[in-house]
């Protein structure tokens, strides 16, 4: 069925665009085969096909190999000091801030783990008051998805003399309230962070884990969780394509 006015491809962009944020097609779905879209919309195949590519620029949609297209739009989470507080990390059971965000938007939270004991970067070592160059620190490695959607890509490190042999070596997710919960719980409760956030490109690593186009910008945050006395004991970085978060911070004025 076509509409009596023909769109061209940017209009037709516009309308799938506000049926995906009305919920007409929902997140993780699969899009409908482009001649239906064209059917549709009164439109040619081609510039339905150029309709899709403008929204997989914008990061609402991606074509997955023989899987058709599935939408990606994630309404954009906030990220604050809010976050970060215990209630919110462990609500309704959840594994941490990620978890409870993701779950508030209905989707299903994902993470695919490594944990290894490691020489962290330079500038990682320099936060944790750790000498460079040596084996150190542990490490857990996440990739988090959102109902299979790649959404995040998060490095947490820790000193090797508090985390060696804890709850933090455990691949699983299964650390209720996250890392900052874990090193409660061994004695380090963090009471002051400071971040540091950057956009930039992705590299052709992240691009890949991420699924993302190596055009898109990313948002690199450098965290460093700290406890009463100062002693930094965690650093967590994370990359994650930029229309996913919107940045707010309280701070004083003078």
């Amino acid at each position: 069925m076509g509409t009596p006015n023909k769109l061209g491809f940017r209009q037709m962009a516009a309308r799938i665009r506000q049926e995906i944020i009305d919920g007409v097609y929902l997140t993780a779905s699969v899009l409908p085969p482009e001649p239906v879209l064209a059917d549709k919309y009164g439109a040619s195949r081609s510039l339905v096909n150029r309709a899709m590519q403008v929204l997989a620029a914008e990061g609402m949609i991606r074509p997955r190999q023989g899987r058709g297209t599935m939408v990606t739009y994630i309404p954009p989470m906030l990220h604050s000091a809010a976050r970060y507080s215990r209630e919110a990390r462990e609500s309704g059971a959840a594994r941490g801030a990620f978890d409870a965000e993701i779950r508030e938007l209905g989707l299903e939270p994902q993470h695919e783990i490594i944990v290894e004991r490691a020489v962290p970067p330079n500038d990682v070592a320099e936060a944790l008051g750790l000498p460079p160059g040596e084996e150190n620190a542990l490490v857990r490695r996440r990739r988090l998805l959102a109902s299979g959607i790649p959404v995040r890509l998060n490095a947490s490190w820790f000193p090797l003399s508090i985390a060696k042999g804890s709850d933090l070596e455990a691949e699983g997710p299964n650390i209720r309230g996250g890392v900052k919960s874990a090193l409660a719980e061994l004695g380090y409760v963090q009471t002051k962070a400071t971040e540091r956030i950057h956009v930039r490109p992705p590299t052709e690593e992240e691009a890949d884990a991420l699924e993302i186009s190596p055009e898109r910008t990313v948002l690199d945050i450098f965290h460093v969780g700290k406890t009463e006395s100062g002693q930094a004991v965690e650093v967590t970085t994370t990359v994650t394509p930029a229309h996913y978060l919107v940045i707010e911070h309280t701070f004083p004025l003078n």
